[in-house]
């Protein structure tokens, strides 16, 4: 499981050039390829609002590749398979999770993460290129555009994979012609939200922290990160100074002197790449308040931290039957 890339490695631009040269020779479909003859798709050309500009398609995308993090479940769920996957979260074919997997009638190619292999995406002739949750760099756009017109994130996201669950299901629903269910899906965990905030009037009193362990350093992450996103809709309110520890950041890695700012009402911590037991015997992480008090979650369930990572709606539902209950018993209310 990835949480989220922590740093970016390497120029992802490696590659570009040999891009250009399939697009010049009509290896794939670009932004200013001509549509095909015929009567154009119903409901098509549309156009989507990203951060790089509006981006037209012209036709009904038969070739869908999900780049962003959780933009393949995000398709599923508006009833289209991708055939081409980056599988952000590590797990494994057919690249997203076990809520979402029994949605692909056939496995979608496997595609790198944080630096796409422009090769590997262009051999897939992709109609669109899903990219609305990833670092939401200008070189990762100059990268994938030649390819095909890429759905970035909308306007006005400024945390890097900050794009939240459900503006990715309006840039996804729009491309897929398909507005009318993201609305019904975004109203359905709404609802979920709603009636679980009216259940637990309590949750808003109680302030949180989220924090993981990965590589030897904790972290934290911070409103626009998913995980925290999820915890604020249900009520809760966020300890504010990490956010300015972040720098515009979804996430700030804490020196041992700094896990001390993960003490807040409930703390809840998962481990990457390490097993719980790691953290149980932490005694830096055993130190803080909420530890001490037995407030402090950690999530050692591997498919409930990807579910609470996954930000998209199918994920996020499935984290929610295991959350609350563990907030529940960590405040003492069962």
């Amino acid at each position: 499981m990835n949480p989220g890339p922590l740093t970016r490695g390497g120029a992802i631009a490696a590659g570009a050039l040999s891009v250009l040269m399939l697009a010049a020779c009509g290896g794939q479909a670009t932004e200013d390829s001509s549509a095909p003859s015929g009567e154009a798709s119903e409901g098509y050309p549309v156009t989507v609002e990203t951060l790089f500009g509006d981006v037209t398609v012209e036709e009904r995308p038969e070739n869908v590749v999900a780049m962003g993090w959780s933009d393949a479940e995000t398709a599923l769920a508006l009833g289209v398979q991708p055939v081409g996957v980056a599988d952000w979260q590590a797990y494994g074919a057919p690249g997203v999770g076990p809520w979402a997997a029994d949605l692909f009638d056939s496995e979608p190619a496997q595609l790198a993460t944080l630096e796409p292999n422009p090769e590997e995406v262009a051999v897939l002739e992709p109609d669109v290129i899903l990219d609305t949750r990833s670092d939401h760099s200008q070189e990762r756009y100059d990268l994938l555009s030649p390819i095909a017109p890429v759905v970035g994130p909308p306007p006005g996201v400024e945390v890097t994979y900050g794009t939240t669950w459900q503006e990715q299901t309006r840039q996804v629903a729009r491309v897929l012609n398909e507005e009318e269910l993201g609305e019904e899906l975004i109203a359905e965990l709404e609802g979920e939200f709603e009636a679980l905030r009216e259940e637990n009037p309590e949750f808003a009193d109680v302030t949180i922290a989220v924090g993981a362990y990965f590589d030897g350093q904790y972290g934290a992450y911070v409103p626009g990160d998913s995980r925290v996103d999820l915890l604020q809709d249900l009520g809760f309110e966020y300890k504010s100074e990490i956010t300015d520890m972040a720098d515009g950041a979804f996430y700030v890695g804490l020196s041992p002197e700094l896990v001390e700012v993960l003490d807040a009402d409930l703390t809840i911590v998962f481990p990457i790449g390490d097993v719980a037991d790691t953290l149980e015997e932490d005694p830096v992480l055993q130190g803080i308040g909420s530890a001490q008090d037995g407030r402090l979650i950690i999530l050692d369930d591997p498919e409930l931290v990807n579910a609470f990572s996954s930000g998209s709606t199918l994920g996020v539902s499935h984290a929610l039957d295991g959350i609350v209950p563990l907030v529940h018993e960590a405040l003492g209310q069962e």
